[in-house]
């Protein structure tokens, strides 16, 4: 298959299967690669939506997903499976019409493991968000470009009743402007934080940029991968830019996998400026 690449960065792209009507291209091509970024997210997230719970008292919590596509992230919460289940659960459906998927997503989530969690998601991709949206597993959605606009008044209120942001492979594609927007949009309120972010990006720039509006933010230890190359001419491209950012990748993207690190950016002044 060939595989076309971002000209700023290397990495290929996959804009295509984000505007198919439903996942099944998505998880196909996904699983293809191993992707594995948003299953090895998830303990994290549950993670952080306990303390947050813990330290603010806030038992229902809402959650913005920031370049969500296809709710993946939610239906991987809320249903508490993996990326190679969502992806047998798509396969072999090529009979199926979209509304028919949207009909066995929706019965899926009788079993939803957070009733109480809000899910909102941000996407560029149209298409991915009224999927999500349909099947359920995103119970409001934004479709916005806060790269290069403020939100609208409407798209600042949904964003507002976030209380953690989360995300697992945007940023890089976003930067602290959408960052700084998306925070911005709570009037004061600083929303928990947790991303994903490919080693090639660097995020202590954002960082930066967050304190100003009163976050902490902290690298957590170690690496995750986030999928293998998809052609030799990505790993190439790929490791030259890690090489030209003074970035060793012996023991990481050399061996032939994206890896990401985890940043997690708090309110300075302790939990209760997250509420």
């Amino acid at each position: 298959m060939p595989v076309s690449l971002h000209s700023s960065t290397g990495k290929a792209s996959f804009d295509d299967i984000y505007e198919r009507p439903d996942p099944r291209d998505y998880y196909a091509r996904m699983a293809e690669l191993d992707y594995q970024i948003p299953e090895l997210a998830k303990p994290h997230f549950q993670k952080l939506l306990d303390e947050y719970r813990s330290a603010t008292g806030i038992t229902a919590p809402a959650v913005l997903d920031l370049g969500c596509s296809y709710g993946v992230n939610a239906a991987l919460l809320r249903l508490d499976t993996t990326m190679a289940e969502l992806a047998g659960h798509y396969r072999g459906r090529e009979r199926d019409d979209t509304a028919a998927l949207i009909e066995r997503d929706r019965t899926l989530l009788a079993r939803d493991r957070l009733p109480g969690v809000r899910f909102i998601g941000m996407d560029a991709s149209r298409p991915a968000l009224d999927y999500g949206h349909a099947a359920g597993f995103l119970q409001d959605i934004v479709h916005a470009d806060l790269e290069s606009a403020d939100p609208t008044e409407a798209q600042r209120q949904t964003l507002a009743g976030a209380d953690l942001i989360i995300s697992t492979g945007c940023v890089g594609y976003i930067t602290e402007r959408t960052l700084l927007r998306v925070a911005r949009a709570h009037g004061g309120k600083l929303p928990w934080m947790a991303h994903f972010v490919l080693r090639m990006f660097a995020f202590d720039p954002i960082a930066t940029h967050l304190e100003t509006l009163g976050y902490q933010t902290e690298r957590a230890p170690g690496v995750y991968r986030q999928r293998r190359f998809a052609s030799q001419d990505e790993r190439t491209r790929v490791l030259n830019a890690l090489s030209a950012s003074g970035i060793d990748t012996t023991d990481a993207e050399a061996d032939g996998w994206l890896y990401a690190q985890l940043y997690l950016s708090r309110p300075k002044l302790g939990p209760e400026n997250g509420h």
